[in-house]
């Protein structure tokens, strides 16, 4: 039984001579590979003891003069559980920044640094946390300190990037090796475009500092997912596990299938929203091929030692790919009588499908999804060879692509607007940024309806929705689906990002359509006069006329933008002079053109 009648002094210093201190250890996970990349050690006191709380403990321990060498009891607890487990991967051991300063982490302080035990200096992550002021006692030093970890060969992470400025300025000072972000930005995150662009912006500042981020506190699959698309590279929280004194050694498969679903958004080209390639999706099998020289034995021993595998390539010397077999094929004839020894020394080219389907590994998603539905229904069972310019690289099958589909679509339906399923703000948000980072040249188009609130307030909501479906069928008729993109920004307001080098002439067809077919959304009454009539709030008529389409467009030269929200300022300037031009009308700020 703790001694509860003890003052904070004693309880510290009971816990500290008797050490009576619990070690447990949460995972961070690798969001490329779904692989443990290591642990943060965490502490708590004793189960019956007021300072049982790792909070709690280190408080009433700074309080009473014994910080140092409660963290240095921490340390030496978890390092020995670590090593006793042996656990896989870093381990991540918090530490504050005045007991840094002020003692050294090197193994060589016979005892009374942090570093205990034989653990690689290479394996331990410092993990500085802001229980303090670092203005007490200098920034300098600790940069220092920091240096002299470096230089033993530990790694130095920052904890909570984003709770404060503190944080942001520490960063750019000691330039750690790791930083973590604060919950706050990543709980929810799939639903607020702010907090996706606060992490899109910190991974990218993190890729030009060779710094790697992990995300704290993922508890949803909506927030792995966002996460995961964003490119940040590790993820911790209690979606994967949470603390626990015998930790797993590996994430669940449930977690693992998740992690591989998704992709992250490339760095350049095109962004993630249902254009990647079957390479970043995953759904390749990097299979041994056979040779034309093997024999029929030679394959059915294969399939016999790889029971996971339903189909074989076969290549010529030169990696070229000529046939697929399938081990239905192969099994089911040497099930009848004698074929086995008849055939099998025999050619395998005998059992092979001469004409498979040949898929090159650039391929979009969509693409090959095209290619199998206009194709045989075999190649969607037995799947089919991907190729790197012309030879060999791997095979896919079609209950592969059809899960990716899936997943796509889900993750779309996620984001995307519910009345016109175009894609919202995130996808809209990440696509411009992909944009930009790939250096390429586009037209941004920001649309919207003129007087379109008074209809709403005559006709009705109903209405109202129908007009804006409208809209958006309009402006996707007039995109090009392999260059283009259209999202819907929320109410009336639309957005076109143009590749398409017509976009002109795309964008005059579409105020020609609008113009047209809206006028079936009015009353002949108000057709005959040009527009309708409300009441103001002065009980005063006021006219509005029929509503139009207002296109703001601006061209994007490479290199001239970082974000989305430059691209959606100017866009958003030149909707606002399109929208004081009368009727259908586009406004092309040509400003940045070069």
């Amino acid at each position: 039984m703790w001694h509860l009648e003890l003052d904070d002094y004693d309880l510290v210093r009971e816990i500290i001579n008797t050490e009576q201190l619990t070690a447990l250890y949460q995972p961070i996970v690798d969001l490329h590979s779904a692989e443990i990349f290591g642990y943060e050690g965490l502490i708590r006191g004793p189960s019956d003891s007021p300072l049982h709380s790792p909070i709690s403990l280190l408080k009433a321990a700074t309080e009473c003069g014994l910080q140092y060498e409660t963290e240095r009891l921490c340390h030496k607890v978890l390092m020995a559980s670590f090593q006793q487990m042996r656990l896989p991967g870093r381990l991540f051991l918090n530490i504050s920044p005045d007991t840094l300063v002020r003692h050294s982490l090197t193994a060589r302080a016979g005892g009374m640094g942090l570093y205990q035990g034989d653990i690689a200096a290479s394996k331990i992550v410092i993990e500085l946390t802001e229980g303090e002021r670092i203005v007490d006692y200098g920034l300098e030093k600790l940069s220092q300190a920091v240096a002299q970890c470096c230089s033993e060969g530990f790694s130095v992470a920052i904890d909570d990037l984003g709770e404060g400025f503190s944080s942001l300025r520490l960063w750019s000072e000691l330039r750690p090796a790791f930083v973590k972000i604060d919950r706050h930005f990543v709980q929810n995150i799939e639903n607020d475009p702010v907090k996706a662009q606060f992490v899109r912006s910190i991974q990218e500042i993190a890729r030009r500092a060779k710094c790697e981020v992990i995300a704290e506190g993922i508890e949803t699959h909506a927030e792995l997912m966002l996460i995961k698309s964003l490119g940040v590279p590790y993820g911790q929280g209690y979606f994967f596990a949470r603390p626990h004194a015998n930790p797993g050694l590996m994430v669940s498969d449930n977690v693992a299938r998740t992690i591989k679903s998704v992709t992250a958004s490339p760095m350049h080209g095109e962004t993630t929203w249902g254009r990647d390639s079957i390479v970043a999706r995953d759904v390749i099998h990097r299979i041994m091929p056979a040779t034309t020289l093997q024999t029929n034995d030679e394959v059915f021993h294969l399939f016999e030692e790889n029971p996971q595998i339903e189909s074989i390539p076969v290549v010529r010397e030169d990696e070229v790919p000529v046939g697929l077999i399938t081990r239905s094929a192969l099994f089911g004839s040497f099930a009848q009588k004698y074929h086995h020894e008849l055939f099998g020394k025999k050619s395998c080219t005998q059992y092979m499908d001469p004409k498979p389907l040949l898929v090159d590994k650039a391929a979009t998603v969509q693409e090959i999804s095209k290619l199998l539905g206009s194709a045989e229904r075999r190649h969607l069972v037995q799947g089919f060879i991907v190729t790197d310019n012309g030879r060999y690289y791997g095979v896919a099958h079609g209950q592969d692509l059809i899960r990716v589909i899936t997943e796509m679509q889900i993750q779309a339906a996620k984001y995307a607007n519910p009345l016109t399923q175009l894609p919202g703000n995130v996808p809209i948000h990440e696509h411009v940024d992909g944009l930009l980072r790939s250096k390429a040249s586009f037209c941004a188009c920001y649309c919207d309806l003129d007087h379109f609130k008074p209809y709403n307030d005559v006709y009705g909501f109903s209405a109202g929705d129908a007009v804006i479906q409208l809209t958006a069928n309009i402006l996707a008729s007039v995109c090009d689906r392999d260059l283009d993109f259209l999202g819907h920004i929320g109410g009336d307001d639309f957005i076109i990002l143009f590749r398409s080098q017509d976009w002109e002439e795309r964008c005059q067809k579409a105020l020609e359509e609008f113009s047209r077919t809206v006028r079936a959304y009015f009353s002949q009454e108000d057709l005959d006069r040009g527009g309708y009539f409300t009441e103001n709030r002065q009980m005063k008529k006021e006219f509005h006329e029929i509503t139009s389409l207002s296109i703001g467009a601006v061209v994007v030269p490479p290199g001239l933008f970082t974000s989305y929200m430059e691209v959606s300022r100017v866009a958003s300037g030149a909707k606002k002079q399109a929208k004081l031009l009368p009727g259908n009308s586009l406004f092309t700020n040509r400003r940045y053109e070069s």
